[in-house]
């Protein structure tokens, strides 16, 4: 029996979580990006899934508590001992109600990782591996909430890419996902987990 040597914290949002855009519920394990990216990479790895709804880089959602993703990251590294960790945020941030700027959520970028290297030793340090904002296209309904997104999205691509470069990460650019957002123009489909899980597998394996 192979033993696990290597956990990967995947930290995220929704579509960590995994949130189906066609029913509101959760994909299941079948379907979901971190168990298919489990599957890819093997018995040598355990994917932890830290997906929460809502989750920013900045700001508090109101009424739904504490899902700012620098208080909420701290109890993952505290309680497993990480090769991987993963960042997936950023898409919250860009709610018309924060009113932020690329640089301000690129700012926030910049803080998560500095707080994780200051959790470390540098030998005990993970591989971080940031995720792209995720190129969404809010349908009727949702598009007030994220009102001026679309002149956001290139700029924070960018920035995000330049931070990944600056630090010595490993950045992923999801810009070139073909077709994966659901209904909702926020969430990512069956086929936009399973092209992500992919792109994943192939950063984790070269590492």
């Amino acid at each position: 029996m192979t033993q696990i040597t290597k956990k990967i914290l995947c930290f995220g949002d929704s579509n960590t979580w995994g949130l189906n855009p066609e029913t509101g519920k959760r994909y299941d394990e079948s379907a979901r990006w971190t168990m298919l990216l489990n599957q890819q990479l093997g018995s040598e790895y355990k994917v932890i899934e830290a997906g929460q709804p809502n989750r920013t880089l900045v700001n508090n959602p109101p009424f739904t508590g504490e899902l700012n993703g620098i208080r909420y990251l701290k109890p993952y590294l505290e309680q497993h001992v990480l090769s991987i960790i993963v960042i997936a945020l950023g898409t919250n941030d860009l709610k018309k109600r924060f009113n932020l700027a690329p640089a301000d959520i690129a700012t926030s970028v910049t803080q998560l990782i500095s707080s994780i290297e200051q959790f470390y030793s540098p030998a005990d340090l993970p591989q971080i591996i940031i995720i792209g904002p995720l190129f969404i296209n809010p349908q009727p309904g949702l598009s007030r909430i994220y009102l001026n997104y679309e002149q956001k999205l290139l700029p924070l691509n960018a920035l995000f890419e330049r931070i990944a470069q600056e630090y010595g990460l490993n950045y992923v650019d999801i810009s070139k996902l073909k077709a994966p957002l659901g209904s909702d123009g926020i969430h990512l489909n069956s086929q936009g987990h399973k092209q992500l899980s992919e792109l994943i597998s192939q950063v984790v394996l070269q590492l």
